[in-house]
C-alpha cells in the first residue's frame, strides 16, 4: 500500500480567517491526503509537531501582511532544527503578486494567492514529492 501523503497546515499567530486553509484541507483530504489542521500555533510549535508527526508538507494562510516574516521564521525555525529539506513548503493568502518571488528565495516551495484552484495545489504537491522522492530525498 502506498503510503498517504502527509499535510500540516496551520494559521501562524493570530492570523483570524481561516476560510481558504479549511478549503484547502478538504480539497487535500478528498485527493486522498492526510491533513493535519493545527490551528492558530506559533512557528515553533508547528515544527515540533511536523518533526514529531513525520509530515510531508507543511503549509500556512497568512492574511495579516505579515507573511514574509512568517515563512522566514518558518524556514529558519527549521534549519535550526536540521529540518528545512525534510518538507515541502507552502503558502496560500493574499499578498502582493510582486512577494511571490521574494517568498520562494526565503525558502516556500510553493505560493499561492488568492483565487489558485485547489486541484492545482493537489498536483504540485504530488508532483513536488515524487520529484524530490526520485532525487532520493
Amino acid at each position: 500500500m502506498e503510503k498517504k501523503i502527509r499535510v500540516l497546515l496551520f494559521k501562524p499567530g493570530l492570523d483570524g480567517h481561516w476560510r481558504g486553509i479549511m478549503t484547502v484541507s478538504k480539497a487535500l483530504s478528498e485527493a486522498g491526503m492526510e491533513t493535519i489542521f493545527f490551528g492558530f500555533k506559533t512557528v515553533e510549535g508547528v515544527v515540533e509537531a511536523a518533526i514529531q508527526e513525520d509530515v510531508d508538507v507543511i503549509g500556512f494562510s497568512c492574511h495579516s501582511g505579515a507573511h514574509l516574516e512568517w515563512a522566514r521564521e518558518l524556514v529558519r525555525e527549521l534549519e535550526e532544527k536540521g529540518a528545512r529539506d525534510d518538507f515541502l513548503l507552502l503558502i496560500g493568502g493574499v499578498f502582493p503578486e510582486q512577494d511571490h518571488e521574494e517568498l520562494r528565495r526565503i525558502g516556500m516551495d510553493g505560493v499561492f494567492g488568492p483565487g489558485t484552484n485547489t486541484a492545482d495545489i493537489v498536483g504540485f504537491i504530488r508532483e513536488k514529492l515524487e520529484s524530490r522522492a526520485g532525487k532520493g530525498r
